[in-house]
């Protein structure tokens, strides 16, 4: 059924179905478009219920031409937040369990129209979950993930890409905890991937921080020419003005300035180049998952005690990878970082699945003694003469006539 009368009082009984499906925990989805106000490009508003931090919340996203917004609200604000919106929006959605109220408004009048919803879940009681199997923090409805075959053109997710989709939900998680940490004053965020390939976390990166309401400046830096081709080309679809790439390594691409520094999968030492990279432009966090450890295991020699083990290849091998990583957390620990290491995604989702997550103390004033004196005991006992990453700062704290080697 319908009616029309004055737009005042129309909106007002559309308001408080709203309230009433809150309250009643029949609330399904609002959506609000048709968008006339002051904010520039602003399209639509799709509200939801979630539960963040043990707190059930309003979460809505601002569609504007160029990009997507999240912000949540207390449920005590939600409701003025929505009617000041409402005000400026010609038309509006409210989804409930058992019904859809659509309020379609002009200067003139307004129409009220009530449906039943057709679904064979029909009176159901949505979900408010918000556990990290459904909450993401990538939105599925962005634009570049089609480009990058992630979704198709309905913004569903391709079932082969299913993993990846995972992945790159699991890396920005990991990277908005870290950024809640740092805290990075200015809102100007300075992000550098080294060995980006076709960009799957560059782009998500530059996503996430922009409808966070920060200021991105993120550079993806990657040896295949093809592949930096391929990522401007979307970035430039996608309206990522502050999203640039370049053709080269760790050891070509020398940024004055960082925020963050990004290396996944960087290949043996280049993970060494990167790090020293990020410590050496005092980088607030400091992000990389190692692989092709092969700088260690042919200077390894086995302890004696641990002969018996390490006679088996595989196990050398592990045992060269996690001394790799160690003294890399070490020397980030040393030189005044609080350091992570841990299972990036499972083993089923990729092989190369541990991460070093470093970010910076505040109250870091020159290399920690006893850690040094930690990483040498480990070289020791292994006899090892050389890894890189310890070379590559030695070189930089003796140039600046501070510091000791290991």
């Amino acid at each position: 059924m319908s009616q029309s009368v004055s737009p005042s009082v129309q909106e007002q009984q559309f308001l408080q179905a709203v309230q009433q499906a809150i309250e009643t925990k029949n609330f399904d989805r609002l959506i609000l478009s048709q968008y006339k106000g002051e904010l520039t490009y602003l399209e639509k508003m799709i509200f939801k219920i979630v539960l963040l931090q043990e707190q059930t919340v309003l979460s809505c996203i601002y569609k504007y031409k160029t990009q997507d917004v999240t912000k949540n609200y207390p449920l005590a604000e939600a409701m003025t937040q929505i009617e000041t919106l409402l005000e400026d929006c010609k038309q509006a959605n409210l989804f409930t369990t058992t019904e859809e109220i659509q309020l379609k408004k002009n200067k003139k009048k307004a129409m009220l129209t009530h449906s039943k919803v057709k679904s064979e879940h029909q009176g159901d009681r949505p979900t408010q979950a918000h556990d990290r199997e459904k909450h993401r923090y990538v939105d599925q409805n962005s634009y570049f993930l089609q480009p990058l075959g992630i979704t198709d053109t309905k913004a569903q997710i391709i079932p082969s890409m299913a993993r990846k989709w995972k992945q790159i939900n699991k890396f920005v998680e990991i990277f908005a905890g870290a950024l809640e940490q740092i805290k990075i004053k200015d809102q100007t965020v300075r992000v550098v991937d080294f060995g980006s390939g076709k960009g799957y976390l560059t782009f998500a990166l530059y996503d996430y921080l922009a409808k966070q309401q920060q200021t991105p400046f993120v550079t993806g830096v990657e040896l295949n020419p093809k592949m930096v081709e391929f990522c401007q080309d979307v970035a430039q679809q996608s309206e990522f003005t502050q999203l640039d790439f370049f053709q080269g390594d760790v050891r070509t691409y020398q940024p004055e300035h960082l925020d963050v520094m990004i290396a996944l999968h960087a290949c043996d030492v280049a993970t060494d180049f990167a790090i020293h990279t990020g410590i050496r432009l005092n980088a607030s966090m400091i992000m990389c998952a190692p692989c092709c450890h092969k700088e260690l295991r042919p200077q390894m020699k086995s302890p004696s005690v641990l002969q018996p083990m390490l006679q088996f290849g595989i196990h050398a091998g592990q045992q060269a990878e996690m001394l790799t990583d160690t003294i890399r957390a070490l020397l980030l620990k040393a030189y005044g970082y609080e350091t992570k290491v841990f299972e990036f995604v499972a083993l089923e989702h990729t092989s190369k699945n541990k991460m070093i997550l470093a970010t910076k103390r505040k109250d870091y004033d020159q290399p920690d003694q006893a850690v040094l004196e930690q990483i040498k005991a480990l070289k020791e006992m292994y006899a090892i003469q050389k890894h890189s990453l310890e070379l590559l700062l030695n070189d930089q704290w003796d140039q600046q006539g501070i510091g000791s080697k290991c």
